[in-house]
């Protein structure tokens, strides 16, 4: 595996235990009878502030790693990797790793700036696969 296959590999680890770690929390807050129901009704016991930012935090990566992973494999496939692709893919991983606790502990406004480091990083790997 290339290194930069490898960038998407651990996001998409990352991603995976970011789901486990939010649901995880989410069924103590407000047990799995809700969790495990349709949802059609509003749990009974509230949610702790930060389990929801930890949701939120997974939401927002949802959105985010497509775009990645289809600028990675954009780079990859057309046989693009450069230091600045390989090193954005890294940037791009650390700070999403870095969003999940900055996101929960609700630090403001480094969570933002955090997120657009990573779109940033995004943005670099698509366009260096149009030069």
């Amino acid at each position: 595996m290339t290194p930069l296959l490898l960038t998407i590999a651990l996001a998409g680890l990352l991603h995976i235990v970011q789901f486990v770690v939010a649901s995880t929390m989410a069924n103590m807050d407000v047990g799995p009878s809700y969790t495990t129901s349709p949802r059609d009704r509003d749990p009974s016991r509230p949610m702790r502030n930060v389990t929801a930012r930890m949701l939120r935090a997974y939401d927002n990566n949802v959105q985010m790693f497509p775009f990645f992973a289809a600028a990675v494999l954009l780079i990859h496939v057309t046989d693009q990797v450069t230091t600045l692709t390989l090193g954005a893919a890294w940037v791009y991983l650390a700070a999403r790793a870095l969003y999940i606790p900055a996101y929960a502990l609700g630090w403001q406004p480094w969570r933002s700036y955090i997120w657009l480091v990573a779109l940033a990083c995004v943005a670099i790997l698509f366009i260096a696969s149009l030069i």
